[in-house]
């Protein structure tokens, strides 16, 4: 029997939440181990189990967690996983377990999950979006030997904990859902002060599917939670399950889910007739684009990477030259003292492809905003999206294309939409 438990704390740039985590892990009697991204691996050979920590990493740049989940490192982190030891991946760290597949361990790691923008809804209405923080009740939704992480509650028991996040909401396939119900994946669950389970606001603080709280693989040793049960002493079991998980060496069961999603379609996109359309370009520093550029150079994906935002506006009139001035005037849409409206232009070697949230929040603030707020009538929608540009640096133009979609750090399919803009 192990006396001495290391547990290492994984920080990348603009991790935040490692002070609170290194408590919770002492409190729970082991022994943090802070380990930065780029440290010498062996380290985490020699570690017992491992705590991706919260925060903003790269700070949340293309999407919360994707470009962690890229980094070397998490070749590692998976490696250890695979050998039986415990990850838990909490906030930033449940988006990057996501993003790199390791949850809900589908074969070869395919990605099968997405965590998106929150969505605050009751009765039909939408009442925020954004970042979101505040305590929920979350419910133990499996047998407590289920993973390596509840064995101190029983199922059914809640633990009373904060969030803090910007991107929480779990979604998926409905197909895939189902199964990871019955193969007892869906760990914690969002639910009211009385055990209700509810899907709407308060109750269900983020628009999550099924009221998902936390997610694991199918060994139980992985878990990606978006709360924080590092903030509160109300959530040490999951640290002192985690401890006696190691120190009594548990193995659990492996039971992967049949579930396998359909290669992704990249379509031609296809203008409305009725709308403007906006591509807005930086005039400072884009800073989301160096990262996705640095990110590739890393992969070794011979490609350079630029981004402008994009906005679609459909009218219920043929006034678009009014229109058009008031929504610039407004400075809703874009801030002209960093960025400017441009026309849509391609380069040599160069794709174009155009990412679409599936459920466009973004888009229906603004409308509700430019209409009630500005007084500008005639909207019938504004859509938000991002372009990207691509351009391959190398002679095999289609292979080194299709090497950086299949990054998905453009995109994730199961939270957006793609299509390929050819003009």
């Amino acid at each position: 029997m192990k006396s001495s438990v290391k547990i290492a704390v994984i920080v990348f740039p603009g991790t935040n939440t490692e002070r609170e985590t290194f408590m919770a892990v002492r409190r729970a009697g082991m022994e943090p181990v802070e380990f930065l991204w780029n440290n010498d691996y062996s380290i985490l050979e020699k570690c017992d189990g491992y705590i991706i920590a919260g925060g903003f990493s790269y700070e949340d740049r293309s999407r919360a967690g994707i470009i962690a989940s890229l980094d070397p490192v998490m070749k590692e982190i998976r490696k250890q996983a695979e050998k039986g030891k415990p990850v838990l991946g909490i906030c930033n760290g449940a988006q990057i377990l996501v993003e790199a597949g390791m949850v809900p361990g589908l074969k070869n790691y395919q990605l099968g999950i997405a965590l998106t923008d929150n969505k605050r809804t009751k009765e039909g209405h939408v009442l925020g979006t954004g970042y979101y923080n505040n305590w929920a009740n979350l419910f133990l939704s499996v047998p407590s030997g289920r993973t390596a992480f509840t064995r101190h509650l029983q199922q059914g028991q809640n633990i009373y904990i904060p969030f803090a996040h910007a991107e929480g909401r779990f979604v998926m396939p409905e197909e895939l859902l189902e199964e990871l119900i019955e193969n007892q994946q869906t760990v914690f669950r969002y639910g009211d002060s009385d055990g209700n389970i509810t899907l709407e606001f308060p109750t269900n603080p983020n628009g999550s599917i099924y009221n998902l709280a936390a997610v694991c693989n199918p060994q139980g040793n992985v878990m990606a939670l978006m709360p924080h049960p590092e903030r509160t002493s109300n959530g040490d079991a999951i640290f002192t399950s985690m401890r006696e998980y190691i120190v009594e060496n548990i193995k659990l069961q492996d039971k992967v889910p049949t579930y396998s999603a359909d290669e992704y379609i990249i379509k031609p996109y296809k203008s409305d007739t009725n709308s403007i359309e906006w591509f807005i370009e930086s005039i400072i520093t884009d800073n989301e684009a160096v990262s996705v550029q640095n990110a590739l150079d890393h992969l070794q994906i011979p490609v350079t990477v630029s981004k402008q935002n994009y906005w679609k506006i459909g009218l219920n009139s043929d006034t678009s030259y009014e229109i058009e001035n008031n929504i610039n005037k407004s400075g809703e849409l874009f801030n002209s003292n960093k960025e400017r409206l441009v026309k849509f232009q391609n380069r040599p070697k160069t794709s174009c492809f155009l990412v679409r949230p599936k459920e466009d929040l973004l888009g229906r603030q603004k409308k509700e905003i430019l209409n009630h707020h500005f007084k500008i009538k005639n909207l019938q929608y504004i859509q938000s999206g991002v372009l990207w540009k691509i351009t391959v640096n190398d002679d095999n133009f289609d292979k080194t294309i299709s090497k950086a979609l299949k990054t998905n750090i453009f995109f994730n399919p199961f939270s957006h939409d793609c299509y390929e803009i050819q003009k």
